[in-house]
């Protein structure tokens, strides 16, 4: 497979920077997702790796070979769009085996390798269907066996789940975390959805306005946001100013020992997430408050909770929860993430 590797990416429109500086190792057999809202220049980072797009400066790696000049045929590296973008004319075979014939590969070799990839995507059966006569998964299914049967040395996939319904999304992300398994292709997934990248991808890399703003394991962004913009991102709704003094976090609701950040006596901000906020016991407390609304969202249900003029968000799995009634909510130390003077901005 390959080691795809940027070095300080820099992509321009009309002179205005849409990546600045981005940097990213892809490790061989790695599935890496690049995260961000629309506009945030995905797109255009997996283009300049397929040799769509010329960057402005910076350098791609493929396996330690540099890819500047190398033409979009001759890169190792096939895209998946976010339509499927199958021929109408064709059926499902002949789609997956188009760019193999376009190399000049035999019949032989060609249907030994779509009968390898139809089983692998779950579309034995199916070879002989038109376009047309195929659901929106099954003809996205194509488009990644299309790829796939190429062998390329790293696999780019561009939102390629977000026009299918949820239940279809759901099977996709489990199917392409199957064949990732099996396959161990190196890909880079990009997505609006924290929810698909945190569940597909062994690291996310969260892309915010044409800059990286962190990456890691999913977990690390999910629970330990490196800035104020990043939690919310993921969904952060709690954030409180503090300040620390004699190893206590002291804020206007509530006081927290928690480990010192090196802000002590400076303004602070600080973030809980919902569902690490507990409603504790009678005599179980350290804040008090009295539910203004409600939310039921299926598993769980989200209240809002004043406590002394500040609202605290709260996602429990008490469906008895009533508008009006008092409650006394507990903040685990572990789950508060204080940031410092120079991210509290």
């Amino acid at each position: 497979m390959g080691e795809l590797i940027l070095k300080n990416l820099t992509i321009t429109y009309n002179r205005r920077s849409v990546i600045q500086e981005f940097n990213l190792r892809v490790a061989d057999g790695e599935l890496v997702a690049i995260l961000g809202p629309s506009g945030a220049g995905k797109t255009t980072i997996l283009k300049a790796v397929a040799g769509l797009i010329e960057p402005a400066a910076g350098e791609i790696l493929l396996d330690g070979r540099s890819l500047r000049g190398v033409p979009p045929e001759k890169r190792a590296a096939v895209m998946v769009f976010q339509n499927p973008l199958l021929f109408p004319f064709m059926n499902v075979k002949q789609n997956i085996g188009f760019g193999l014939r376009m190399q000049g590969c035999t019949e032989v070799k060609i249907n030994n390798r779509i009968e390898k990839i139809l089983d692998l995507t779950q579309l034995t059966g199916l070879e002989h269907r038109k376009v047309h006569e195929l659901s929106g998964g099954q003809q996205q299914r194509v488009s990644l066996a299309r790829a796939l049967v190429l062998e390329p040395a790293i696999l780019l996939l561009d939102e390629p789940l977000s026009n299918l319904d949820a239940n279809l999304r759901q099977q996709m992300r489990v199917l392409i975390q199957e064949i990732q398994d099996k396959t161990g292709i190196t890909t880079l997934f990009v997505t609006h959805d924290q929810s698909e990248a945190l569940m597909i991808a062994h690291r996310v890399t969260l892309l915010l306005d044409g800059q990286l703003r962190q990456a890691g394991r999913p977990r690390e962004l999910f629970y330990k946001p490196v800035d104020l913009e990043v939690a919310r991102f993921f969904g952060g709704a709690n954030f409180f100013d503090g300040h620390f003094r004699e190893g206590i976090f002291q804020t206007d609701f509530g006081a927290f020992q928690l480990p010192d950040v090196n802000g002590n006596g400076h303004p602070l901000k600080a973030t809980i997430r919902p569902e690490d906020i507990l409603i504790s016991p009678e005599g179980d407390y350290e804040i008090k408050g009295r539910v203004k609304k409600t939310s039921f969202e299926g598993i769980a249900t989200r209240i809002w909770v004043d406590c002394g003029g500040k609202t605290l968000v709260v996602l429990t799995q008490d469906t008895e929860v009533k508008s009006g009634q008092d409650v006394r909510l507990r903040l685990p130390s572990d789950k508060i993430r204080v940031f410092p003077p120079d991210t509290a901005d």
